[in-house]
């Protein structure tokens, strides 16, 4: 298989000593290196498959790498590989290590919604304003995927309003600890926190993983990269694999400057670089270069590719945004039915789902199918957050986040007065609201009524409790969604019976899902599991047009591409513009431009209103970056529009005649 690599891909695979980076330009074959480095490792015995570790992003890359190594490995080897995200990784860690962090087994991880229940609470409930519990909620995960614990976060703080997030920080986490639960963020910040303080433990997990391969590593916040120093050790046995052109996430932590740090602190690291494209014609990888390299560069990389130049990139200027979505939605409807071209195959890229509207419009009044990423997803579904706040409490008692979901799905008699009472009653007796719902003297305190709707669900879940260890993951979901009352809540709420089967296949697939778990895996596993799961990871679009953000673009690829909303203030933002930094939006737009393996359009509108006044817009300031040859702007070549234009004409006569014939 080497033979098949190029030379720097053969060269990255190879290196089997020591610190390596790998600096992978868009389409470059930087997931087939990762694979066939796997391969290697193992074909050529330095390690064992189960001293091995890959770690990526996402849950959906990561699946996608278990499977190219399955097909390539021999044996029952790829299942000994661990490849996973950084925080499935981080949670493996603390399933094993959870003493030294302080938790039980079968702790919780909250979601967004439950650390947005948290502090939403300690900012005084009902009188907190969503725009503040997101501000804060914000700078705790700062906080967290800078590695800080609450301590050195208050050290750390400069401002007011950086202490008053460090005291609330401390309220948060003190409360996670109570309910025996972590968060997204703790899941890389605790086990940071324990290599970093017990080197015996650091020294077991340098045994247990003795090759590390990272991807994306261009992505990583300081909390993963200081993951990644402790579990590589000195020696830095790990190949680090990312493109310093395509780090998108400042926003959310992401470091760059982290591929510059491992120079300094592996003074031995050995950098190779992937700039020949596989995915892109010439004419695009030309422009992407020279928008590029308005950012300063550490190691410069030049994208190239054996294909042909393909088509200049369309650059439309329309009058407004319901214009530009009328004008993308005919050319999707033409393309689509003279060429026989699947509607997957085309992509809408924005800026922010704002812009996803008159598209939508558009797209609908042709009888264009579409998908929009990030809509609701499977396991946003009430039913099925339901069910998973059950599973969360039979696992973890102490879990008063799932408590307050579960004994109110279904609706009993248990009004938020009696909850307020409840959880009053526990913390005096320093208990969880569940054990405190199963005491006597508790409940002899609340509403009678309410007293006997707390005790038959106590009953419910003990029964359960006792059962569990007997039965399949898979059945297990299936008897709670029984005998919790959901599935006969789901009947009688339906309005048909094609409405309740619909919810219940929902739960079935839950059930299935678990069924189809890791082997040996546990129900208490499996939910940890699914906390991990984003949005994006179930978010299949079928054969339909995809429409979705410039970030949630990356590391995807698409024969026909249109970036629309190419204006100043939208694309670059208009905080970038303000703060006079536009590295990173130029990186956003580079990511857009390397999606397109075939054609690419770029749009703009000269209008658009605001408060009801028309105001005029400016085009994006980085077409000024574009080559003028790689482009094609309306009315600049008048043979090619008219040639544009009649194909177009012909194509909707045809179309009218085809509705009367």
């Amino acid at each position: 298989m080497l033979d098949s690599l190029n030379p720097p891909q053969r060269a990255a695979v190879l290196h089997t000593e020591g610190p390596l980076l790998v600096l992978a330009g868009a389409g470059s074959g930087k997931t087939r290196v990762i694979v066939e480095k796997i391969a290697h490792l193992i074909g050529s015995g330095r390690y064992s498959a189960r001293r091995i570790a890959a770690i990526t992003f996402t849950n959906k890359s990561a699946k996608e790498m278990r499977e190219r190594v399955a097909r390539r490995l021999q044996g029952g080897q790829a299942e000994d590989v661990t490849i996973c995200t950084f925080h499935a990784l981080g949670l493996k860690f603390m399933q094993i290590e959870h003493a030294a962090v302080g938790l039980k087994r079968g702790f919780s991880i909250f979601d967004a919604d439950d650390a947005a229940a948290q502090v939403k609470d300690l900012l005084g409930g009902g009188n907190a304003k969503p725009d503040d519990i997101e501000d804060m909620k914000n700078l705790i995960s700062r906080a967290k995927n800078a590695g800080l614990s609450p301590e050195q976060a208050m050290a750390a703080a400069r401002s007011n309003r950086e202490k008053d997030a460090a005291m609330v920080y401390a309220l948060y986490q003190a409360r996670l600890t109570a309910f025996n639960a972590v968060d997204f963020d703790d899941l890389i910040r605790l086990p940071v926190q324990v290599l970093e303080e017990n080197p015996d433990i650091a020294a077991a997990w340098r045994e247990r993983i003795g090759y590390l391969l990272v991807d994306e590593c261009q992505d990583t916040n300081d909390a993963q990269y200081r993951l990644l120093k402790q579990l590589a050790g000195a020696a830095g046995n790990f190949t680090c694999v990312g493109d310093d052109d395509q780090s998108i996430y400042a926003w959310r932590g992401a470091n760059p400057e982290n591929l510059q740090n491992m120079a300094v602190e592996y003074p031995s690291l050995q950098i190779i670089k992937l700039e020949q494209n596989y995915r892109c014609s010439n004419r695009v990888l030309r422009a992407a270069n020279a928008l590029i390299a308005h950012n300063p560069h550490e190691h410069l990389k030049t994208l190239w590719s054996d294909q042909a130049d393909g088509e200049r990139i369309r650059v439309w200027e329309c009058r407004n945004s319901e214009h530009e979505a009328e004008k993308v939605a005919a050319e999707i409807q033409f393309i689509a039915t003279s060429r026989r071209v699947p509607w997957s195959d085309f992509c809408i890229l924005f800026r922010g789902n704002f812009q996803s509207r008159p598209l939508e419009k558009a797209l609908q009044m042709v009888g264009v199918p579409y998908h929009l990423t990030g809509g609701t997803v499977f396991l946003e579904r009430q039913e099925v957050k339901d069910t998973l706040a059950w599973l969360r409490l039979l696992v973890n008692p102490d879990d008063d986040t799932a408590f307050m979901r579960a004994v109110q799905a279904p609706k009993r008699d248990v009004g938020a007065g009696t909850l307020a009472k409840l959880a009053e009653l526990a913390s005096d007796k320093g208990m969880s609201m569940a054990q405190a719902a199963e005491a006597m003297g508790a409940l002899a305190q609340l509403p009678p009524r309410a007293a006997n709707s707390l005790s038959r669900f106590t009953d419910i879940l003990r029964a359960l409790r006792m059962d569990m260890r007997q039965m399949s993951s898979g059945d297990l979901v299936r008897r709670v969604a029984k005998d919790s009352g959901l599935l006969a809540e789901l009947r009688h709420q339906a309005k048909d019976t094609a409405g309740y089967e619909r919810r219940a296949a929902n739960l079935e697939e839950l059930a299935s899902w678990f069924e189809n778990g890791p082997r040996g895996a546990s129900a208490a596993d499996m939910a940890a599991q699914l906390a991990l799961i984003s949005r994006s990871d179930k978010d299949d679009g079928g054969n339909q047009v995809r429409m979705m953000t410039l970030h949630a673009s990356k590391g995807l690829e698409f024969p026909y591409v249109f970036i629309v909303g190419c204006e100043d203030g939208v694309l670059p933002h208009q905080v970038s513009l303000d703060e006079g930094n536009l590295q990173e939006e130029r990186r956003l737009l580079y990511v857009g431009i390397t999606r397109a393996k075939i054609q690419l359009w770029m749009s703009y509108s000269r209008l658009t209103r605001k408060f009801g006044e028309h105001v005029r817009l400016k085009p994006s300031r980085f077409f000024d970056e574009l080559p003028a040859a790689e482009i094609q702007r309306d009315g600049a070549d008048p043979v090619a529009d008219a040639v544009h234009k009649k194909e177009r004409a012909q194509a909707g006569l045809a179309a009218i005649q085809a509705l009367f014939d």
